[in-house]
């Protein structure tokens, strides 16, 4: 029986521009059919219908995270956690007592961040190698852009003192011994990759599950996934099953591009819980890791400019991305330093002056550190940026240590992008950062730092409004993904997919957002979560 509910007495933002408030919505079935005031949703309840009194509380369109990692990031939540590690003893100790419990498996996991240690010196296979000799260890960064291997995983992976850099990427090696220390940077991260087995169906199924569950607990009802080897059949699997507790934008490695043309797929093909037809790249690495690619060299390492990827730098990305958008795959490349960016944006004016026009759609991921010209290049070529403003809390209290003050003032610059009408869009990079959508809100509002440091924000001038975050989190992500006509607003014919809130955090301080809780999430017109 399709089920008929009605929300009154709220506080509805809807995101709509003709109409921002209400006061209460009604659903049947999927589908959003009536927002108004209490009076009027009167005439639309009858003796089956469910009622939830909202007692004032804020209610906004369901969360729409941009850019996350479903199975790494439940499989992250299976794993070993270290990112509350703050010295290298701590670090040692977690790996340790997980190693413990299991001895012989690949210990994966991590989200490590020496930055956050009181001394910042980069681990080494030799911390851990005893008490890991028969155990494959190979843990990330916070970013995923460095991870430390231990002996048993470099063996495995066959990488000795005469292993060459691989184009793109770096065996961090003894300046005394030249052997491997066990820290492998971006590209040379698939060395061991591709030894790693892959995960069973049973393993993707409890990672997919475990996602969701997160997701559902902080109202995120669509996230645009980055999908690798064997992960969008694990999403089928678990939409055919019925676990799939919110929509998935699917994103596919752009090196199987040509499958996706030969199998005639475009953007937005698929059902309204799982699509696909768009494809990710990377131009480049991460900051953290100092591989992000920039015209100027690094701070505290005047040799350094970073790390172009091998496909930006042999021009295969240039070719891919042509063939791509001629084909109607619309494209999220990874840039995060100034020239990643830059270069990227000079593909993407080829791109339009070559290939015939079309909605296209084109989004930059990360976007973090701009030239000043560059802003205006992205809105003159409708970029879409896709941002994670959650980094600029874990990042914000070092970022001046790697890149310089001069630098950092269009670091994370939202404000910047807003002014410049540049189209941008909010979301986690889960697991690198929480999948917590207020505490993004938090960060772009108050660009408050993990360090407590700024308390006016980290270049203050950059702050945006609650209102300009929540549509980057909704409107603007569902654009993003070309679902604006289904979701990102509380409006009638929409998808109900909406989030209740315990604060409403248009009228509190803004330093309280980051403890603002979720009291119900509403999916597909069925409430998943309740507090």
């Amino acid at each position: 029986m399709i089920k008929r509910t009605a929300y009154i007495n709220g506080k509805v933002f809807t995101v709509d521009e003709n109409k921002k408030w209400a006061e209460a919505v009604v659903t049947y079935g999927d589908k959003i059919i009536f927002v108004g005031n209490n009076i009027d949703a009167r005439k639309f309840i009858n003796e089956d219908t469910k009622v939830i009194d909202l007692n004032n509380r804020l209610m906004l369109p369901g969360f729409i995270d941009s850019h996350a990692h479903i199975i790494m990031g439940g499989e992250f939540l299976l794993s070993v956690d270290l990112s509350q590690a703050k010295s290298a003893n701590e670090f040692i100790l977690l790996l340790k007592n997980h190693i413990v419990q299991k001895r012989g498996k690949w210990i994966k996991g991590g989200n490590w961040n020496h930055q956050n240690w009181d001394i910042k010196d980069l681990p080494s296979k030799e911390w851990i190698d005893e008490f890991s000799i028969d155990t494959p260890v190979f843990v990330s960064r916070a970013d995923y852009h460095m991870a430390l291997a231990n002996s048993c995983a470099l063996k495995l992976a066959g990488i000795t003192k005469d292993t060459p850099d691989p184009v793109g990427g770096l065996i961090e090696r003894s300046k005394l011994t030249g052997e491997p220390t066990g820290i492998l940077k971006d590209k040379a991260m698939e060395l061991v990759y591709n030894v790693i087995p892959d995960l069973s169906e049973e393993e993707n199924e409890a990672s997919i599950t475990a996602a969701m569950n997160l997701a559902k607990s902080y109202g995120v009802t669509s996230i645009h996934d980055i999908c690798y080897k064997n992960h969008f059949r694990a999403l089928q699997n678990a939409d055919n099953k019925g676990y799939l507790t919110c929509r998935v934008y699917a994103r596919l490695p752009i090196d199987l591009h040509q499958h996706l043309i030969e199998a005639e797929i475009q953007k937005n093909f698929g059902s309204d819980k799982l699509k696909i037809g768009s494809v990710k790249a990377f131009a480049d690495g991460a900051l953290g890791a100092s591989t992000a690619y920039f015209f100027e060299p690094y701070e505290d390492d005047n040799k350094n400019f970073g790390l172009a990827m091998d496909i930006l730098i042999d021009g295969r990305l240039k070719e891919w991305m042509l063939q791509c958008d001629k084909h109607k795959l619309q494209l999220s490349v990874h840039a995060i330093g100034d020239r990643a960016i830059s270069e990227i944006l000079d593909i993407v004016e080829e791109m339009n002056k070559q290939n015939p026009k079309w909605d296209r759609r084109f989004r930059i991921e990360h976007a973090q550190h701009m030239r000043q010209s560059d802003f205006k290049r992205c809105a003159e070529l409708n970029v879409i940026v896709s941002v994670q403003p959650y980094h600029l809390f874990d990042d914000g209290s070092w970022i001046v240590d790697k890149i310089g003050q001069e630098r950092m003032l269009t670091t994370y610059a939202f404000n910047s992008f807003v002014k410049n009408n540049v189209k941008m869009c909010f979301g986690s990079d889960w697991s690198v950062a929480t999948l917590n959508p207020l505490k993004g809100i938090y960060a772009a509002v108050t660009r408050h730092t993990c360090d407590n440091n700024n308390p006016d924000g980290l270049i203050p001038d950059e702050k945006i409004t609650v209102e300009e975050a929540i549509k980057c989190y909704t409107i603007n992500a569902a654009y993003s993904a070309f679902s604006e006509d289904k979701l990102g607003s509380i409006c009638v014919g929409k998808f109900a997919d909406m989030v209740v809130i315990n604060r409403n955090i248009f009228e509190i301080d803004p330093n309280e957002i980051k403890g603002t809780e979720v009291d119900l999430t509403v999916f597909n017109g069925e409430i998943i979560f309740s507090k």
